[in-house]
């Protein structure tokens, strides 16, 4: 195993469980065009992707109708949902520990930075990042590769000696554009099937298996 310098987490289904939250607020939108949904884990696969493009893909909203439910995704979200959310097992120890080890710590999430810093700070995480890397608020960056490259631009990454950490393809997709090894978490909201097909480096099932990957 690689001693790797840079470490970028994913938020969403990666360092906390927004399920609910998120859940939450796509239902609320979807309410507001007639659509009622009886269970909401029809929506988990709204966790991960850019909203617009699921909204879009997921129930063939137009480009306007898609702008206008993420409007109201964000009426609910900011208020009630942001805090219907968990820190992850284990996650407070194992950033602590990859902080003291000398490890530069990274979040690279397709949610909104500004939503971002929020959650991190909820549960007091956010003191060991050196740098977060969110979308923006008007969707000009929210493509997953582009908050990474983002970062990597930014933080001016060594990609070789980076990894990505995270719970979809769309991080694994990423890791392997900017060439960097990956760590597939099974906790969040991806199978291992997804994950071992979009070539993660290595398969973790909890924290305590990402510190044996890493330290």
């Amino acid at each position: 195993m690689k001693n790797y310098e840079t470490v970028l987490f994913d938020l969403d289904g990666t360092l906390t469980d927004p399920g609910e939250g998120v859940t939450n607020s796509v239902a609320y939108a979807l309410e507001k065009f007639g659509i009622s949904v009886s269970d909401k884990r029809e929506l988990y696969r709204f966790i991960g992707p850019p909203l617009l493009y699921s909204f879009e893909n997921f129930y063939g909203f137009s480009e306007s109708d898609a702008k206008k439910a993420l409007g109201y995704y964000r009426e609910y979200y900011s208020k009630t949902g942001i805090f219907q959310n968990a820190i992850y097992d284990g996650i407070k120890e194992l950033l602590s520990d990859l902080k003291k080890s000398g490890k530069k710590l990274v979040v690279a999430t397709s949610k909104p930075e500004h939503f971002a810093k929020i959650v991190l700070e909820h549960f007091d995480i956010l003191k060991y990042f050196d740098f977060l890397g969110g979308a923006s608020l008007d969707e000009s960056r929210s493509e997953k590769n582009e908050v990474m490259e983002y970062a990597v631009k930014t933080c001016n990454i060594d990609t070789s000696r980076a990894i990505m950490i995270g719970d979809r393809h769309f991080d694994i997709d990423g890791a392997k554009l900017f060439g960097m090894d990956s760590i597939g978490v099974l906790f969040g909201y991806g199978t291992r099937e997804e994950l071992e097909k979009s070539g993660a480096t290595y398969i973790a099932d909890s924290a305590d298996e990402i510190r044996k990957i890493l330290l």
